[in-house]
């Protein structure tokens, strides 16, 4: 019977058989999230590393740097994730079994970034302009990870982009009749395929992931033709924070803060501090050259 673990209905694409587990290494399970996300944070590392070269900046601050962004990155992920998601820290270590939100690694990098910087004696704009293009790589291929774990989808569609998954491969789903629901909460239609359920989704890890490639040429193009420091990062706050506010109105399993998607406001938050940091600086810029001409010979 042709039962595919994924289908796109509409656009006819078919993956017969998708593991989460990659390989085992003497019986201990190696999944593709985890592989997946290593992937994105080496190329990452390769692109800062890139960049400070290119712009004249030493390597080897931003290789020191390393791991620290990475410990503070999966700390913050953790945390952000069971602090909204349960209210408590309890089961922090328990991160194969999932749980982690790309706000609270970023969050907490940042705060590293801050304080590296200090004791580095580094401009911190300059270090997080040089970093914003490889931050995105590593989300472009990290949310390709909630594919392969079934998670991190949107609302119920029968669009052109629907994603179909089979019922039984959901974590947190479970059957009730004709629907499904998922984690006690939203309520998904059961579609049949010889015989067998799926949900048919929103594959919002797509819409993100497309979104932040679309960013990351944008902040490309502007790494050269920059104007001030701090631009890169702006643009890169305004960009993700539309980006993410838009996918988390369609996500059936947001963080929650007084009724609100956490994720949503912090979005908005981010985009509008992004954009009144913009329109300072360029104005600042534009003065400074004015400036610069009137005291010519």
């Amino acid at each position: 019977m042709n039962t595919p673990d994924i289908y796109f209905p509409s656009l006819g694409i078919k993956i017969e058989s998708l593991s989460r587990i990659a390989f085992s290494v003497f019986g201990f399970d190696i999944y593709k999230y985890g592989a997946i996300i290593c992937t994105g944070v080496i190329l990452a590392v390769i692109a800062a590393l890139y960049e400070a070269k290119r712009t004249g900046q030493n390597p080897d601050d931003y290789a020191d740097y390393v791991f620290w962004g990475i410990l503070s990155g999966i700390i913050g992920a953790r945390s952000y994730y069971l602090i909204f998601h349960t209210g408590s820290l309890k089961g922090f270590f328990s991160i194969r079994d999932g749980g982690l939100a790309i706000y609270g690694a970023i969050i907490a990098a940042v705060i590293a970034i801050v304080i590296y910087t200090r004791i580095k004696k580094i401009r911190l704009l300059l270090f997080t302009d040089t970093g914003a293009m490889s931050l995105l790589i590593g989300q472009i291929l990290g949310r390709w990870g909630n594919f392969v774990n079934r998670e991190a989808f949107g609302d119920p569609s029968e669009g052109l982009f629907a994603m179909a998954y089979k019922a039984s491969q959901v974590s947190g789903l479970v059957i009730s009749g004709d629907s499904g629901i998922y984690h006690g909460g939203a309520v998904y239609p059961l579609h049949y395929l010889n015989g067998t359920p799926y949900i048919w989704v929103h594959p919002t890890f797509f819409y993100e992931s497309f979104g932040n490639l679309i960013l990351l040429i944008i902040i490309f193009y502007m790494s050269r033709h920059k104007k001030f420091e701090g631009q890169l990062t702006a643009a890169y706050f305004f960009g993700y924070g539309i980006i993410r506010f838009f996918v988390e109105s369609m996500r059936t399993d947001q963080l929650m803060l007084a009724g609100m998607p956490v994720s949503m406001l912090l979005s908005a938050v981010l985009s509008a501090a992004a954009l009144v940091f913009t329109v300072i600086m360029l104005i600042k810029t534009k003065k400074a050259k004015k400036s610069k001409y009137k005291t010519l010979p």
